[in-house]
């Protein structure tokens, strides 16, 4: 604990110190615009991308930043609770999904036989959600003659995950009336850890363009 304890012995005195009334004035709410939806890979921080102040952004992080599809059964729904506490209780402005370079869940859905079952994985049943948008592109750039495995085929399906997150979101019937009634957007991204480069996405031509500097 005590690279942590010296961290936090270093924002007391620093970022608090210099940010104490803004740390004060948050105590009461928060009001933040844009939710992201993000992986929680340790090198991708969506505060320090985007260089947010605190009550800026509201981060969800998790394998993959994946979205599961709209669904009524029963149980524990962490991602769809965040969603849900974003769009109907903080009414942020924007989602914004954002894949990254290098993804191991990601890999993981990339290497994996679906058909001989995932049960004794909870990272593999997790990142069947994202299995239909792997086997339609699996089966496009087979049919283009494109490698399937290697570093290209990864990027294109860590970018189709952030598609199929997206299309998944709009299944939320809370994020259609956002949609609707409020013009809540929905935006999709990729980050280059190595690069530190940041491309979205763009519906008119289909494809991720980088963010000028």
């Amino acid at each position: 604990m005590q690279d942590l304890i010296a961290g936090y012995q270093r924002f007391r005195a620093g970022r608090y110190s210099e940010q104490h009334r803004l740390y004060s004035a948050l105590e009461a709410g928060q009001a933040p615009a844009t939710m992201i939806v993000s992986c929680c890979d340790s090198r991708v921080d969506p505060a320090t991308i985007f260089d947010a102040a605190p009550g800026n952004l509201f981060v969800l992080r998790n394998v993959a930043n994946l979205v599961p599809p709209y669904e009524t059964r029963r149980g524990h729904h962490g991602t769809s609770a965040a969603v849900e506490f974003a769009v109907t209780g903080l009414k942020v402005s924007r989602i914004l999904v954002l894949g990254h370079a290098a993804c191991g869940g990601v890999e993981a859905c990339l290497k994996h036989d679906f058909t001989a079952g995932a049960e004794d994985s909870f990272i593999l049943n997790w990142m069947s959600i994202l299995q239909p948008a792997r086997d339609r592109l699996m089966g496009e750039r087979k049919a283009a003659g494109l490698d399937t495995a290697g570093e290209d085929a990864q990027l294109a399906l860590e970018q189709a995950g952030v598609l199929q997150s997206i299309d998944n979101l709009a299944t939320f019937p809370f994020v259609q009336d956002a949609i609707r009634d409020r013009g809540m957007t929905l935006a999709g991204g990729h980050f280059g850890i190595g690069t530190g480069k940041l491309s979205l996405y763009n519906p008119a031509t289909g494809t991720f363009a980088e963010v000028p500097e």
